[in-house]
């Protein structure tokens, strides 16, 4: 049986904490209702999200996760052969979007810094149907600034559908968020994906929806199939809108872990990209990652980085105790030691930016 508190389980950046107490008692008192069926549509679910966002009713899709939001969004808009901008690397899920609809993936690296080549993706958009934007980024947490999102936006074909993927953007500060009402208002080929699964900790009911203005939301709309959100995903998300102040104090202490893990990791010698979600993002270092971290469920990469995603205090333990007896092995132990902590020292940095400038190799 899965466990909700595996302090191991740093691989999918699910949320570290069971479903808040209201909303289990919802789903407790909805699985009693197991045997009717859900809305033929989920209309209320569609009212209820629009409120929270701030966005009229007919702006709001929903699907199985953010996930099932684009594959929607690419079922509608696109034909095979069109292409498809993705930066490199990316969520996982993307390039297996792309092929299911058969499109044609353009990559672009992220910079040194593990950004989002903005200049390079809108050359590639060009003559691209889809361009993805993933802000905090996956898996590299970092945040674009939002006057670079408004530039990169302007400068998007009008016939370029943009998929700005927000799953976590609950992590962000406040004053970082776009506002996705005016967003759309101004961009209307624009596609804000959000989700359950992270913040609030609703991964298993796979809870997603999209933000889109009102023309483009009613292609989308059409493509809602019947019965196919549960009641349950009502109850829950009902519950925990009504739970925000626990969910508030659930984040900031995912948050403050997070800052607690990278400075560690910092003290280490272990340079991190400056992520704003929750979980760390390593490059590729002179110790493959998979070697120091067997045991623990973590993300690796091809190119050896890892992405660790941020669970309880004792899962920064366990990450943080895994490096301390990688670092303090007796083969090569003070040669390995001096190697990652000259790794730390970044190379001149953006102008207000707080990223460590990473290794070419741990981005390509």
């Amino acid at each position: 049986m899965i466990s909700a508190l595996d302090p191991s389980a740093l691989s999918l950046n699910e949320n570290p904490f069971a479903p808040l107490p209201a909303v289990r008692a919802a789903l407790i008192r909805s699985a009693g209702a197991a045997n009717r069926y859900p809305d033929f549509l989920p209309t209320r679910l569609r009212r209820l999200v629009a409120q929270h966002a701030g966005v009229p009713e007919d702006s709001v899709v929903l699907g199985s996760g953010a996930s099932g939001v684009a594959m929607q969004v690419l079922s509608a808009l696109t034909s095979p052969g069109d292409r498809i901008v993705l930066s490199r690397p990316t969520f996982d899920g993307y390039p297996i979007f792309a092929r299911i609809a058969r499109l044609s993936t353009v990559d672009v690296p992220l910079d040194h810094y593990g950004r989002h080549d903005l200049a390079a993706m809108i050359r590639a958009a060009a003559d691209a149907r889809v361009v993805v934007l993933c802000r905090p980024h996956n898996p590299t947490g970092t945040l674009e600034p939002l006057a670079d999102v408004d530039a990169f936006l302007q400068r998007i074909p009008a016939d370029t559908v943009v998929l700005l993927d927000e799953a976590y953007i609950e992590f962000v500060a406040p004053n970082q968020r776009i506002d996705p009402a005016a967003v759309l208002r101004r961009f209307p080929n624009v596609v804000v994906l959000r989700t359950f699964s992270k913040a609030y900790g609703l991964a298993g009911l796979r809870i997603g929806y999209g933000l889109a203005a009102p023309d483009l939301a009613a292609t989308l709309w059409d493509m809602q199939v019947p019965f196919g959100i549960p009641a349950d995903c009502l109850v829950a998300v009902a519950a925990s809108y009504g739970a925000e102040a626990q969910l508030r104090q659930r984040i900031g202490a995912i948050t403050a872990e997070r800052r607690c893990l990278r400075s560690r990791l910092w003290e280490a010698g272990v340079a991190t990209t400056d992520s704003q979600a929750n979980f760390v993002y390593l490059p590729a270092g002179v110790r493959p990652w998979r070697d120091v971290f067997a045991g623990l469920q973590v993300r690796h990469y091809p190119d050896g980085a890892v992405r660790i995603t941020i669970g309880s205090r004792e899962s920064t333990r366990m990450v943080l105790s895994a490096l301390g007896r990688a670092l303090n092995a007796p083969a090569d132990a003070r040669h390995s030691r001096t190697r990652l902590a000259a790794a730390r020292r970044p190379a001149p940095r953006p102008a207000g930016s707080a990223a460590v400038r990473l290794p070419a190799r741990a981005l390509g």
